[in-house]
């Protein structure tokens, strides 16, 4: 199982990625080993997740995802009740 998940930054942006193991990244992402970006500015919470088959699904969502407007992430993610924070 994969997840595609989306994160609230410090700065109100928004990120996107996909993990395996959520708990595992979401435990990078505060020791600040997560990504550069969120290093970088920081995370409030996970706002949403949705389980995917495999890594290569999720790959495709993620780069759909991060083609969206701010709004469109949000919405995208909402239209997906999968896994809600």
């Amino acid at each position: 199982m994969w997840y595609v998940y989306i994160l609230e930054c410090w700065n109100d942006s928004l990120y996107t990625g996909i993990t395996n193991d959520l708990d595992k990244r979401m435990a990078a992402h505060k020791s600040g080993k997560g990504s550069k970006y969120v290093k970088a500015k920081g995370f409030s919470r996970l706002l949403h997740a949705i389980s995917v088959e495999d890594k290569k699904e999720a790959a495709r969502m993620e780069y759909q995802i991060k083609q969206l407007e701010r709004n469109d992430k949000i919405t995208f993610f909402m239209q997906h009740p999968d896994r809600k924070f």
